[in-house]
């Protein structure tokens, strides 16, 4: 699949990291944001522009709550491949398993990518069941440990096919 643009999508919970990893692949990316609690969340979408070896890839971050549906629906037209984050240090929660039924669905290439594992209370295995033989990458967006190698390791797969 030769093209010369790549939409990825990036899907999670509220507070798994889906900013922090746009930002660590493109320090430049943009964010619409909105405080909630003295903090910043999505509320719109993240944006950033990668080039993974002769790829030019888009990332559509989406936002996590649950009443933002529709921005995740109307961000994944058209998209290539989804990647899920998920932060390793909680359970897995219905808005992941959801998002993965859905993904999973759409015959797209889906990866996941679990985040916050440089953090003590990771633990990256309470997510074998729910997300079975998918592809799999650890992860610390905060720091950018593996971010490029796992992106890299899902886009080869995709141009691949």
């Amino acid at each position: 699949m030769a093209r010369e643009k790549l939409k990825l999508c990036v899907f999670g919970s509220f507070n798994a990291g889906k900013s922090s990893l746009i930002t660590a692949l493109d320090p430049s990316s943009r964010h619409v944001e909105a405080d909630c609690d003295g903090e910043s969340t999505t509320v719109a979408l993240d944006f950033g522009r990668v080039q993974v070896g002769e790829q030019q890839v888009y990332l559509f971050g989406t936002p996590g709550q649950d009443r933002f549906e529709f921005a995740r629906k109307i961000l994944s037209r058209g998209m290539d491949g989804a990647i899920i984050v998920v932060d390793s240090t909680t359970a897995p929660d219905d808005m992941m398993r959801e998002l993965y039924a859905w993904l999973k669905g759409t015959g797209l290439p889906v990866v996941f990518m679990l985040n916050k594992c440089d953090l003590p209370g990771s633990r990256p295995s309470l997510y074998a069941d729910a997300i079975g033989d998918a592809s799999v990458h650890l992860i610390s967006a905060r720091t950018g440990e593996n971010v490029h190698e796992a992106l890299a390791s899902f886009v080869k797969g995709i141009v691949r096919c």
